[in-house]
């Protein structure tokens, strides 16, 4: 079991908490902003000083969101992709002509914006060649998608497998990446080396993109519903275990015939991994509603919540490292300022 006695060191002193009044999905930063994206119609903005403030942008639920650090980008039940700023400030980007649900979204270089309602996935970018808005239609429902770092593509995840899309490249033929199964989630290496997805069973699936070898990467109790990368991109950090487990990406062969690091082992499931952008540090979340920073050189930890009645939903670092959001399932939210 963790180490969770009086002894540990502790860094709930320093946590605000915010009343969001609300299920948290979902946390990111806008600089120094923590904005709570809650189940339904509303994100709760919370500044470092001052009072949060709640923002109505959907008429309906929330089924995705993400952000670059100057925007978030949210998709809705309501068929539109709107965008927040910092100062509170909404407008729509898009709108599916079907007023179909906005299940996923990412940000990509350059501005660029991808969503998905059903199979059909969405590309609208910031300058005068890009701004019409592509689409591709996938084989089945997008499970997920992920901007890879170099060059202009988009991955998208559904079953049996995952596709390679240029919106840029009318000529160019998507490539598809075959693995059997329901691929739900997709995430690229910050080298653009490899290719994740998470999937309906507990486990992930990968590719290396330089010659499309796969990995498998198993031995999870329940799905795996969380990832992120540690700084430099060298471990893969995941959910779906009753410890974090991080895969080594620092090799040639990805984690192939290699042992994933296990650290800080607890009763309860990681709900919810991020990583520190600066340091090799994740913060995990779990099914008790405690909150960890786990050290990857040596697994010690540092108690950042207390377990609570509900699980951990959202976790978020602001690009500095200075400000750690979390969030949970029955409302319970904070800003932890590690200054």
């Amino acid at each position: 079991m963790t180490d969770t006695r009086p002894g540990t060191p502790s860094v709930i002193d320093r946590t605000r908490g915010v009343a969001v009044q609300g299920a948290v999905v979902a946390v990111h930063f806008l600089d120094r902003t923590a904005v709570f994206v809650l189940g339904e119609e509303t994100l709760v903005l919370a500044p470092p000083d001052g009072e949060p403030r709640r923002v109505n942008v959907h008429a309906g639920a929330i089924l995705s969101s993400a952000a670059d650090g100057n925007r978030l980008v949210s998709g809705g039940d309501d068929g539109k992709v709107m965008e927040t700023g910092a100062n509170g400030e909404s407008r729509t980007l898009a709108s599916d002509p079907k007023h179909r649900w906005i299940d996923h979204v990412a940000l990509g270089p350059d501005g660029a914006v991808a969503f998905s309602a059903g199979k059909t996935a969405f590309v609208q970018g910031k300058d005068k060649r890009s701004k019409a808005l592509r689409q591709f239609e996938a084989p089945s429902t997008v499970g997920g998608l992920a901007f890879v770092p170099k060059g202009f593509r988009l991955a998208i995840a559904h079953y049996n497998g995952a596709t390679l899309w240029f919106p840029n490249a009318a000529g160019a033929d998507p490539e598809r990446l075959e693995w059997k199964g329901s691929h739900l989630g997709a995430t690229v290496s910050p080298d653009g080396r490899f290719l994740i997805t998470t999937m309906k069973e507990p486990m992930l699936h990968g590719w290396r993109l330089a010659d499309r070898g796969h990995m498998r990467m198993s031995g999870y109790v329940a799905r795996v519903t969380s990832v992120d990368w540690t700084v430099g991109g060298r471990f893969l950090a995941t959910s779906g275990a009753t410890q974090v487990i991080l895969w080594p990406f620092q090799g040639k062969e990805g984690p192939m015939g290699k042992q994933p690091q296990l650290l800080a082992p607890s009763e309860y499931r990681v709900e919810v991994v991020a990583c520190h952008p600066k340091q090799d540090i994740v913060a995990a979340g779990y099914a008790d509603g405690m909150v960890l920073l786990v050290r990857v050189e040596d697994g010690a930890v540092i108690l950042a919540k207390h377990p609570g009645d509900s699980p951990i939903s959202a976790l978020a670092w602001s690009a500095d490292g200075l400000f750690l959001a979390f969030g949970t399932e029955s409302g319970e939210a904070g800003v932890i300022d590690l200054r």
